[in-house]
């Protein structure tokens, strides 16, 4: 999965520039703030792709004294750097270029670098979401979008899959704003669609912002991935009970599961550790991404107390 994110970002790099170029020479030629704005959004999208291959490779780094559990969190940090930059860097200076044209309108011209440029662009982003949105797709195993990107534990998947939604946007706020500028007249128009894109800027930074916030803050497996880990140490003939099962993530595929469990009256202490060793091998055969495992038993005196003794 995580050749499959970078082989994505990659390729949304090269796009995005090339783009950016291609929409920024429309905006020279014709003066459109929607086009200044949508240049801008390209721009930033390939910075974005950047810092997103940072964080890949800072997360991949082994694990040391200071950091025990490795590195996989250096990629929810770095996604969070994304949504800031689409906030401050693409969305502030939307608006800003937006604004400044609504209050003083630039005489209209020749509209048909717009077009070209624009319709090359729908072109390339249309298809640079559908494979953002296929890899989403396989990477989270279906189900609704929203709940899939909450589930999601790997930001790589849904922030390309949000930028792409919102280039895709934007482009349809561009040339809306273009053609409703010329049929009407009016310039203006341009500068309210690049205070439109500057506004989804915002919308998507805070969604990514948000997501981000949670993996940083610490989340645990969803429920049901919770309940098939119960469901795999309940298997083991030698538990009774089991309390408390925490776990949480420390990377996109690296997680960390603590669990206290009682075991059955009148095992020794080596069947103990036997037990342990099998429901620890159990759970990283089913569940290969839960990499750190500690079995605490409830009252291990209790479970070594030879039977019939009080």
């Amino acid at each position: 999965m995580a050749a499959e994110s970078k082989g994505a970002i990659y390729g949304a790099i090269v796009a995005n520039l090339g783009i950016a170029i291609a929409k920024f020479t429309a905006a020279a030629f014709t003066g459109s703030a929607a086009m200044v704005a949508e240049g801008v959004h390209s721009l930033v999208d390939t910075g974005n792709g950047g810092l997103l291959l940072i964080g890949l490779h800072k997360s991949k780094a082994p694990a040391d004294e200071t950091h025990p559990f490795g590195y996989g969190k250096e990629i929810y940090f770095w996604s969070l750097i994304v949504a800031i930059s689409i906030f401050a860097a693409g969305g502030g200076i939307s608006l800003y270029e937006g604004i400044l044209h609504v209050f003083d309108p630039s005489p209209l011209q020749d509209p048909t670098w717009n077009y070209v440029v624009l319709g090359i662009a729908l072109v390339f982003e249309g298809g640079a979401f559908a494979v953002a949105y296929k890899q989403f797709r396989r990477a989270t195993g279906g189900g609704p979008i929203w709940e899939s990107i909450r589930r999601s534990k790997d930001p790589t998947t849904f922030a390309v899959l949000f930028e792409d939604a919102a280039a895709l946007l934007g482009l349809i706020a561009a040339f809306a704003g273009v053609y409703v500028g010329h049929l009407l007249e009016d310039s203006r128009f341009d500068g309210i669609a690049s205070i439109t894109i500057g506004l989804i800027l915002v919308a998507t930074a805070a969604l990514l912002g948000r997501e981000c916030k949670g993996l940083l803050i610490g989340e645990g497996a969803d429920p049901e991935e919770l309940r098939a880990i119960r469901a795999t140490l309940g298997a083991d003939h030698a538990i009774d009970k089991i309390h408390k099962l925490l776990t949480l993530y420390f990377g996109p595929h690296t997680v960390l599961l603590t669990t206290e469990v009682e075991f059955r009256d009148g095992l020794s202490g080596q069947e103990v550790e036997e037990a342990v060793d099998r429901m620890e091998k159990a759970i990283r055969r089913t569940h290969p991404h839960v990499h750190h495992i500690f079995i605490e038993a409830e009252s291990i005196a209790e479970t070594t107390r030879p039977p019939g003794q009080s």
